[in-house]
């Protein structure tokens, strides 16, 4: 059996490769033409050595001069001793450039605009295959007839030929303001990627998620990829925005509800002239409860100050999650030329 093994390098670039069950990771790297850093190739040297972040595998021996049991119960793994038995995401401690990969260059065609919101776009792509990714991850998207690139997350799942994506329409924004004025189904457009190490772990107890504004997109993939990948633990999404134009995608989490049992959301609006029934910020709505205890994987994706904001919120009710994972973003103002 074959399964998908994501190598996260230290600059972002990530590359999803088979592997067979019974075939050590170090090979399938170098099947890919991938040079992960490697040496004696018999579990001795310590050269190989990673974070498995998830997935299940098994280590075949090797000595304690290259890998610790300490090491091991905190799943390091040496990927020439390593065959996996689930899909798994492993951290390489160096840079894809030392590894000799780059990132990869993509097409697509425009195939749907949604301009639906004031403030906002909804957009989709279709590719030639399937995309590998991990849900949550992003891809560097060139501007039409312009070289800039511009960081949009996926707002669809994994391994799809149709990716979907949730921008700000910023008043002067380039790619926005081509999505708003001249764009049209059937438009070529390129795309690098996939980047990212904000992208969402195997659920192994309660997952928090709180959304600002557009940073809905990399929540709604990792949700998509849940609704085929279902999990018992409990999923909370808090999703903020500034104004009522802002609040988009409510179908589709409505969608989501309904398949994902043990999933729930509400939406904060900021204005407080608003009428919604929930405004300020987010953390105004959550309480010690959400938490779990400190035992909770939380996910924010936001402006920056939306992510300090849920930090000092942790920290003033004196509990430490197990892991906190965060993207930040801002809007680009650049106009077309």
């Amino acid at each position: 059996m074959s399964y998908n093994i994501a190598l996260q390098f230290e600059d972002g670039v990530s590359r999803i490769i088979p592997c067979e069950g019974h075939e050590l990771v170090s090979d399938a790297a170098f099947r890919a033409k991938i040079n992960i850093p490697l040496d004696c190739r018999d579990g001795a040297c310590g050269a190989c050595k990673c974070h498995c972040e998830s997935g299940d595998y098994e280590l075949s021996e090797y000595i304690e001069d290259a890998m610790t049991e300490d090491e091991a119960a905190q799943g390091f793994v040496l990927t020439c001793r390593m065959r996996p038995k689930s899909d798994c995401v492993l951290k390489v401690p160096t840079s894809s450039a030392a590894c000799k990969i780059e990132a990869t260059s993509h097409e697509g065609v425009l195939s749907s605009i949604d301009r639906g919101s004031p403030t906002t776009v909804t957009f989709s792509l279709n590719i030639d295959r399937p995309l590998a990714f991990l849900p949550g991850q992003y891809v560097n998207l060139q501007v039409p007839r312009h070289k800039e690139l511009r960081a949009y997350s996926f707002s669809s799942a994994p391994n799809q030929t149709t990716l979907s994506f949730l921008i700000r329409d910023v008043p002067g924004g380039l790619m926005s303001g081509f999505m708003r004025d001249k764009a049209e189904p059937g438009d070529k457009m390129s795309f690098v990627g996939p980047y990212g190490s904000f992208y969402l772990r195997k659920p192994e107890r309660p997952v928090l998620m709180l959304a600002g504004g557009t940073g809905l997109a990399p929540f709604l993939s990792m949700l998509r990829w849940l609704k085929d990948n279902p999990t018992n633990q409990r999923i909370l999404l808090a999703y903020g925005v500034n104004a009522n134009d802002d609040l988009v995608e409510l179908d589709t989490l409505e969608e989501l509800k309904a398949a994902l049992p043990n999933f729930r959301y509400f939406t904060v609006v900021v204005d407080s002239t608003s009428g919604h029934k929930r405004t300020g910020y987010v953390t105004n709505h959550l309480g010690v409860e959400d938490l779990n205890g400190g035992d909770v994987d939380i996910y924010v994706c936001g402006p920056p100050p939306m992510v300090e904001g849920v930090r000092s919120w942790t920290a003033g009710l004196g509990v430490t999650p197990r892991s906190f994972h965060f993207e930040k973003f801002s809007a680009t103002h650049e106009a077309a030329k």
